[in-house]
């Protein structure tokens, strides 16, 4: 037998390699995918990737940052934010809850010398969305730099960084854009390419700068790829904003919003002391939706009893000190759907009885179908 006719292929190993050309086409998808016209780069790695770039990249001993903790995200950035230098003012506000323009500028009254402003859009971690647009109205008031992490909103909720001015959006695809973890994106204005210049302490000729990216590919004409892309992440990306694109970017968010809604108001209907971990339905994000479960109760027994019965469900107990209280269903991607919204709600109920909690399963599966239904 020949050595040729021994040759093994795999669609995921014998593929001709990503070009530049191609690498920047996904670019330019992404960036419509913004509405945006700011520069864009993928980077090659999870989000936490650009996320810490982008802070090292424009933040210092010069600067007095603005870090809104409205989960654990928040808590992490200040942490880079102190690393690099800067003075940092915490804005922390109950996990329940979500940040106010109104206190942000509270804050810029308080400190006037602020001018960076680092912000979580959904907390996937802890439910909670931030209402972006308002308080991107008070950073421009007062000229900050104004980053954001919108990695779990992207694909369930508008994400306009031009119009909110916002100088650096990070997203992930892993979340509700139902595509790989491996490769993440960020927006860059004018305003942080400067800022990213003119700081000595940027990450250059490293892993973690965008001013590489900037220097050599964007100014360059985005002809020449810094290092070896990540292939298969790349393409996988590129297959799931093609998928949003023919679905809709409208109808994806509706799904995720749908998701949202009918997992509320099917965990209050399912009783048994089960209720929404946020208490306002306007600061639940439509990404995830956490619950509180009744007192006595463990989340994290409840779930691993859920997830006995069907491994598959979207559903994790909170992290951290979070663990015994919450109750996270996962209902993004793929899984935002009715079917999955009923199939986590009767596995956390059937959790629950078997508890020893009075639930009302019909009643949850109930309200899921007519919320759903009533979003059309």
């Amino acid at each position: 037998m020949s050595e040729e006719s021994n040759a093994v292929t795999h669609p995921f190993l014998d593929l001709a390699p990503l070009s530049a050309a191609h690498f920047a086409s996904i670019e330019d998808r992404v960036a419509r995918l913004l509405s945006t016209e700011q520069d864009v780069v993928i980077t090659q790695g999870e989000a936490l990737l650009p996320l810490e770039g982008a802070i090292r990249g424009t933040a210092g001993p010069g600067t007095t940052a603005l870090n809104v903790i409205t989960g654990p995200y928040g808590q992490t950035f200040g942490d880079w934010l102190r690393d690099c230098g800067a003075t940092v003012i915490d804005l922390a506000v109950p996990f329940h809850t979500a940040v106010t323009a109104a206190q942000v500028r509270d804050a810029f009254a308080e400190h006037p010398s602020i001018d960076f402003v680092s912000l979580v859009h959904a907390e996937a971690a802890t439910g909670n969305t931030n209402p972006v647009a308002e308080i991107g109205e008070v950073v421009r008031e007062h000229g900050a730099l104004f980053y954001l992490d919108a990695v779990a909103s992207i694909g369930a909720e508008p994400v306009l960084p031009d119009a909110w001015g916002v100088d650096l959006c990070v997203i992930g695809a892993q979340k509700a854009m139902g595509g790989p973890a491996g490769v993440s994106a960020v927006s860059v204005s004018e305003r942080a390419w400067a800022r990213m210049a003119a700081n000595p302490g940027a990450p250059r000729r490293s892993y973690l700068s965008l001013l590489d990216w900037k220097e050599r590919w964007v100014d360059g004409g985005r002809k020449a790829l810094l290092h070896a892309p990540a292939q298969l992440e790349m393409l996988a990306l590129e297959a799931c904003v093609e998928r949003i694109e023919g679905d809709g970017l409208d109808a994806v968010m509706d799904r995720h919003a749908s998701a949202a809604a009918a997992t509320r108001a099917g965990a209050v209907a399912l009783g048994g002391g089960l209720e929404p971990y946020v208490y306002r339905a306007g600061d639940a994000a439509p990404v995830a939706t956490t619950l509180r479960v009744p007192a006595g109760a463990d989340a994290t027994v409840l779930v691993a009893r859920a997830l006995a019965a069907d491994p598959g469900l979207p559903l994790a107990a909170g992290g951290g000190a979070l663990a015994k209280e919450m109750i996270r269903v996962n209902h993004y991607g793929p899984d935002a759907t009715r079917g999955v919204v009923h199939s986590c709600l009767a596995a956390v109920g059937a959790a629950l009885a078997e508890s020893g909690h009075t639930v009302d399963l019909e009643g949850a599966r109930r309200a899921v179908t007519e919320v759903w239904g009533s979003r059309g």
